[in-house]
C-alpha cells in the first residue's frame, strides 16, 4: 500500500510533461486601442471612442451544450486612456418580459442572475487574475482569480459601472482604474474572456469557447487582449481606509451595567510595484461581518466555519488554499477571534510572471481572564510556476507567545510557547484543464512533540465531458500539530477514490444524468481500519437547471475516543465500540428562474448504537426583484437511541430578509433558532455605500434563551469607513 503515494506523485509530475501544448484559444484576439474621445459611464453608446473600438460578437454556447454558437447576441468593446480600462457590453435578449435577478447586492450568485462577467489575466499565466461584471439590474461583481479559475469575491476595490435597460437589450458600461488592478509593466498581451448568463433561455455563453464541464472563469481557455501600446503605469498608488465606531452592549445573564465602546483604526494599501501590494492594518474591527450560519452538530470532530473578515480574505488564497479542506496548515480564524488584534501587515502579489509572494505578520493582545498571552503570527508563502499552468509552493507558519513562560503559569490554562509548520506542495493543472491534482508535504514543530509529526497528501483528477475520475489519499501523524491551521483529526491514513459517469440526452427535459460512486476509507497509522463510508449517488440535471440527487450509503465507525451521539452532554459511547449502518437520501433544488425557489433534502437510516436517524432540510426563498428577498431555512433531526439518550429532536430554523433599496443601500435581517444549543439570535445590518468602497454600517445583535424566553445579551454598533486615495 505504501507504493500508492509514490505512483501518484510520479503521475502528478509526468502528466504536465505530456500535456504541454500552446494556449487552447490562441486564435481568439481582441484588439484594444486607446480611446479617441472621452468616455462617460452612462450606459449610452454615443461616444466616438466606442465607434472606433473593435467589437466582438461571436460568443460560443457553454450550457446547455458546448457544440454551437450562442443563440443570444452579445457585443463587447474595450478601450482605455491614461487612468482607466473601459468596457462596453450590449446584451441582446429574446422575447419580452423582465430580466431575472436576485437583488441589487454586489457579488451576486452567478447562476441565479442574468449577468455579464469579464475575466482578465494580466500576466497571461492562466492561473491568476481579476474579474468584473454586473447583473441586469446593475449590481456589481468583482473578485480576485486564483488556481486557474476560482474566484475570491471578498476582494473589494474602486471602479465604476452603469447598467441601462432598453427594449431589446441591456447595456453594461464600466471604468476600471489601472490603480485598482495589478499587472506587470510592459506586457501587451493579456489573457481575457467574457461570460454571459441568461436564465430565460438557460444559456450560458463565452467569447472564447469553454468546455461545458468547466466554469467560464477557467483561465486555461482565455483568448488574448492585444494592446496597441504597453498599458500606462498606474503611478503612485496609496490608499488609506480609516474607520470610526461607537457602540453599546449589555449582558443580561450576568446583570452587568451597559458597556459603551468607542474605537478608531485604519487600513492602508500601498502598491510597491504595479503587481505587488502591501496591506497594513492598525486596530482592525470586524463588527460588520456576517454572523456564522449555525448547524446541528452531530460530528465527532471540530466543525469548520469559513473566514469572513475582509483583511484575511483579500489576496489570501496563497495562504488559505495551501493543503486540503481538512488538512490546512493555516486557517486565519485562529487569529484574533475573542482577542484584540493590535496591528498587522501583508505583502502579496506577483514578482514576475513565474514567481508569486505572500508574507503576513499579525500581533494580538493578551487576555487576562483566560491567561492567553499576547501572540505573534507570521506566515510566508512562495509560489513558482512550472510547466504551462502548474506551480510549486512553499509555506512557513510561526505562532509565538510573547513574553510568556508556560512553566510559571499558576491557576490558569497553559498555552504553548510556540508552534511552527513548514510545507511544500505541487499543484498540477494541465494546459486543457482535464488533469488537475496536488501533492503536499508538511512538518510541524512543537515543544514536547517529536516523531510522527508529519503529514502528506496527494490527489489526481481527470475531468472530461462524460467522466470524472479522482483519487486522493492523506496521512497525518498523531503528533502533527497545526495550531494556526484546521486539522480536526490526527493519526490517520485516508483514501478516497471516486468515479462519475455522465450521459447527455439529445432532447427532452433532462440535460445530463449519471451515477457517482465514492469510498472514504480511514485507517490508523498501523494500517488497521477505523471507519469507512461508501456512497452511491445518481444525479440528474434538468435543462431548466433544477437538479435531483438520489443516494444510498453504508457507514462503519470504530470509535477512537468516547463520543456522545447527540452532543448534548447526556452520556458517551465507549472508545473501541464498533458501529455500522445504511442510509438513503434525496436532494432536490428548484429552477432558479422562478420568483419562488426551494431546496429539499431528506435522509433516513441507521445511527450509532443500532439507533435510527431522520433528517429533513428545507430552504425556501421568494424575491420581489430586484429589491426584496425573503428566505427561510428549516432543519429537523430526529434521533432514536437506546437509553440514556432515548428520542431526541433538534430544530434549526433561520428566516432571513434582504432589502436592496439601491445598489448602494442594503438592509439584512437574520434570525436563527438552534434547538440543540437552546439559543436564538437576531442579527440586523444596515449598509450605505455613500461613495465607492466607503460605507456606513449600523449593526444590531440580540441573543435569547428560548426556554424560558429572555434576553441573554444585546449590542448596537455604528461604524463609518472611508476610502481615501492619495
Amino acid at each position: 500500500m505504501r507504493i500508492i503515494p509514490r505512483i501518484l506523485c510520479c503521475c502528478l509530475l509526468s502528466v504536465p510533461a505530456m500535456a504541454q501544448k500552446q494556449k487552447k484559444n490562441e486564435s481568439y484576439h481582441l484588439q484594444m486601442r486607446k480611446a479617441s474621445s472621452p468616455v462617460k459611464i452612462d450606459g449610452v453608446v454615443d461616444e466616438q471612442a466606442w465607434r472606433d473600438a473593435d467589437v466582438t460578437t461571436s460568443f460560443h454556447m457553454v450550457l446547455p451544450m458546448d457544440t454551437s454558437g450562442a443563440n443570444l447576441r452579445t457585443d463587447v468593446r474595450m478601450t482605455y486612456d491614461q487612468q482607466n480600462i473601459y468596457l462596453l457590453v450590449e446584451n441582446y435578449k429574446q422575447g419580452d418580459g423582465p430580466y431575472m435577478v436576485e437583488s441589487l447586492r454586489r457579488d451576486f450568485s452567478f447562476l441565479k442572475n442574468d449577468n455579464f462577467l469579464l475575466f482578465m489575466d494580466p500576466f497571461d499565466d492562466q492561473t491568476n487574475g481579476f474579474t468584473f461584471g454586473a447583473n441586469a439590474a446593475g449590481a456589481q461583481w468583482d473578485g480576485l482569480m486564483y488556481d486557474g479559475g476560482k474566484v475570491d469575491l471578498s476582494w473589494d476595490n474602486k471602479w465604476a459601472s452603469v447598467v441601462k435597460n432598453y427594449d431589446d437589450k441591456w447595456v453594461f458600461e464600466a471604468a476600471i482604474p489601472f490603480k485598482s488592478i495589478r499587472y506587470k509593466k510592459g506586457i501587451t498581451k493579456w489573457g481575457i474572456n467574457f461570460s454571459r448568463n441568461d436564465l430565460k433561455t438557460t444559456e450560458k455563453s463565452a467569447w472564447a469557447p469553454v468546455p461545458r464541464q468547466f466554469p467560464t472563469a477557467s483561465l486555461a481557455y482565455t483568448g488574448s487582449l492585444d494592446w496597441d501600446a504597453p498599458p500606462p503605469e498606474a503611478g503612485p498608488n496609496i490608499s488609506l481606509i480609516p474607520y470610526a465606531l461607537g457602540g453599546i452592549s449589555k449582558d443580561y445573564e450576568k446583570g452587568t451595567v451597559p458597556k459603551y465602546r468607542g474605537d478608531i483604526g485604519m487600513d492602508a494599501k500601498v502598491a510597491i510595484t504595479s503587481s505587488l501590494n502591501l496591506d497594513l492594518t492598525v486596530n482592525p474591527d470586524f463588527s460588520q461581518v456576517d454572523v456564522d450560519k449555525q448547524v446541528t452538530n452531530l460530528d465527532r470532530f471540530e466543525l469548520f466555519f469559513p473566514e469572513k473578515r475582509q483583511f484575511f480574505l483579500e489576496n489570501g488564497d496563497q495562504f488559505s488554499n495551501f493543503g486540503y479542506s481538512t488538512l490546512r496548515p493555516f486557517f486565519s480564524r485562529r487569529i484574533g477571534l475573542g482577542v484584540p488584534i493590535h496591528f498587522g501587515a501583508r505583502l502579496s502579489g506577483k514578482i514576475n510572471k513565474d514567481w508569486r509572494l505572500g508574507v503576513m505578520n499579525m500581533q494580538t493582545g493578551k487576555q487576562e481572564e483566560t491567561g492567553l498571552p499576547a501572540q505573534n503570527f507570521t506566515v510566508a508563502a512562495l509560489q513558482r510556476r512550472v510547466f504551462s499552468r502548474s506551480n510549486l509552493g512553499f509555506m512557513f507558519i510561526n505562532k509565538e507567545s510573547v513574553n510568556y513562560d508556560p512553566e510559571k503559569v499558576v491557576d490558569k490554562p497553559v498555552y504553548s510557547q510556540y508552534n511552527r509548520n513548514m510545507g511544500m506542495e505541487y499543484n498540477l493543472a494541465s494546459s486543457n484543464n482535464f488533469w488537475t491534482g496536488k501533492a503536499l508535504f508538511l512538518k510541524s514543530y512543537s515543544p514536547g512533540k517529536k516523531g510522527h509529526d508529519m503529514a502528506h497528501a496527494a490527489n489526481l483528477q481527470y475531468t472530461s465531458k462524460v467522466w470524472n475520475i479522482s483519487w486522493q489519499h492523506e496521512y497525518v501523524g498523531r503528533n502533527y500539530n497545526a495550531e494556526v491551521g484546521y486539522v480536526p483529526r490526527q493519526g490517520y491514513i485516508k483514501m478516497v477514490p471516486q468515479v462519475t459517469r455522465l450521459f447527455f440526452p439529445l432532447s427532452g427535459a433532462v440535460l445530463s444524468h449519471g451515477p457517482q460512486l465514492s469510498t472514504t476509507y480511514f485507517m490508523d497509522e498501523n494500517f488497521k481500519s477505523t471507519d469507512n463510508e461508501t456512497l452511491l449517488n445518481y444525479g440528474i440535471v434538468f435543462r431548466k437547471r433544477n437538479t435531483l440527487n438520489i443516494w444510498g450509503s453504508n457507514t462503519y465507525i470504530k470509535l477512537l475516543l468516547p463520543f456522545d451521539p447527540t452532543n448534548t452532554g447526556k452520556d458517551s459511547l465507549m472508545a473501541g465500540t464498533k458501529h455500522s449502518w445504511s442510509t438513503v437520501g434525496a436532494d432536490y433544488v428548484s429552477k432558479p428562474q422562478s420568483l419562488f425557489t426551494y431546496a429539499l433534502s431528506a435522509r433516513y437510516g441507521g445511527y450509532y448504537a443500532d439507533g435510527t436517524r431522520l433528517m429533513t432540510n428545507t430552504e425556501l426563498g421568494y424575491r420581489f426583484q430586484p429589491y426584496v428577498s425573503i428566505a427561510l431555512s428549516a432543519n429537523y433531526n430526529h434521533i432514536n437511541l437506546p437509553k440514556p439518550w432515548g428520542n431526541n429532536s433538534f430544530w434549526l430554523v433561520g428566516p432571513r430578509l434582504d432589502v436592496t433599496m439601491t445598489n448602494t443601500l442594503f438592509f439584512t435581517g437574520f434570525m436563527q433558532y438552534n434547538g440543540q444549543q437552546k439559543n436564538m439570535n437576531l442579527n440586523t445590518r444596515f449598509q450605505w455605500r455613500y461613495r465607492p468602497a466607503s460605507d456606513l454600517f449600523i449593526v444590531y445583535t440580540d441573543n435569547y434563551l428560548p426556554e424560558p424566553f429572555y434576553v441573554r445579551n444585546r449590542a448596537l454598533v455604528l461604524k463609518m469607513v472611508y476610502w481615501l486615495n492619495l
